[in-house]
């Protein structure tokens, strides 16, 4: 298994950025110095009641402290762009990072974000499918003529292909039950959401494989799973501080409607502790390893992404985490 940092890119508005920013890059001088191997940012657009980095530039900053390590967009919201844009904009991101860019792609599910960018938000899926085939065609680097019902282009002839070839890898994320088999059309790897339980989980990826086999595809290679994840040396103590952290952020996801993206029977109107069962690996380091050895086990997980800050959270306990991680969990699987 590897292992990667997703930063959490959302903070309290009344803090000040540029030290929240500053602690993210000496989160991943941490991260990087005790094992992990991938650094992740995600994307939202107005994102009441918290502030957010938004992802490209974020990277790019981010990649002179992550030698070594791949950065991931986990995930860009495809269907809020032009497919030229971001297929500059992540060769550019690929180049810097040294040919080590995984494209992470959503679909998006927030009406607000369609709506203020003058997009129907009805139309999400046919710009995403448009959008990635647009993408893929021009990290080619050759002219590009395409004919779509949301995107036109004529001759269009990016300025610089990724480092990559053919092209950065694609790991589409996904909620529904349609989605996923979006994904195993469209995708190299599924990239598994963290608000899903684990059982909710485990049918949609047989439902991703079975997909996959349908269609002549093959299995994919990469497993990759996204997880809210809190350590501290003793498990009563991570739960409690967890509550505390985690609890404002999914109240904000509600509100946000991120539970209706689910498939039936997902819900976040729960108290906290339904709310982590089989879905957050929250704990003292002997707890964490058990919940990871059973996604492992379970989901076949090759690379999991550990969100460790929610906002409003202190730097101190985030370095915690990640220290811990590194020098307690992640050892008990890189040499497995």
């Amino acid at each position: 298994m590897r292992f990667g940092l997703g930063l959490s890119v959302q903070h309290l508005p009344e803090e000040p950025q540029a030290v929240r920013f500053r602690e993210h890059v000496e989160q991943v001088r941490l991260a990087r110095a005790v094992g992990f191997s991938s650094v992740w940012a995600s994307q939202h657009y107005l994102s009441d009641p918290f502030t957010y980095f938004q992802p490209i530039p974020t990277l790019a900053r981010i990649a002179a402290e992550a030698r070594g390590m791949l950065l991931g967009t986990g995930v860009l919201l495809l269907p809020l762009h032009h497919p030229v844009e971001i297929a500059e904009q992540l060769a550019t991101l690929d180049v810097i990072a040294d040919g080590r860019l995984i494209f992470g792609v959503g679909l998006g599910y927030r009406d607000v974000e369609n709506q203020a960018l003058g997009q129907d938000p009805k139309d999400r899926v046919g710009r995403l499918v448009e959008g990635l085939e647009a993408v893929q065609r021009l990290w080619s680097g050759e002219p590009v003529d395409y004919e779509g019902r949301h995107f036109k282009l004529r001759s269009a002839r990016i300025s610089m292909r990724p480092m990559q070839s053919p092209r950065p890898p694609i790991w589409l994320a996904a909620n529904s039950d349609s989605g996923v088999r979006r994904a195993a059309r469209l995708g190299d790897a599924w990239l598994m959401n963290p608000h899903a339980t684990l059982s909710t989980l485990e049918r949609q990826l047989e439902l991703f494989r079975a997909t996959r086999r349908e269609l002549g595809r093959p299995p994919a290679v990469e497993t990759p799973l996204i997880k809210e994840c809190y350590v501290a040396p003793d498990a009563a103590i991570a739960f409690a501080e967890a509550a505390s952290l985690i609890g404002p952020k999914y109240r904000a996801y509600r509100t946000w409607e991120q539970d209706k993206a689910l498939p039936p029977g997902e819900t976040f109107d729960a108290t906290f502790a339904e709310l982590a069962r089989d879905r957050f690996i929250i704990g003292d380091p002997a707890r964490v390893v058990e919940e990871i050895a059973r996604c492992r086990e379970r989901l076949g997980v090759t690379t999991l992404i550990f969100r460790v800050q929610w906002p409003g959270m202190e730097q101190e306990k985030v370095l915690r985490s990640i220290r811990l991680l590194g020098q307690k969990v992640l050892l008990k699987f890189l040499s497995s």
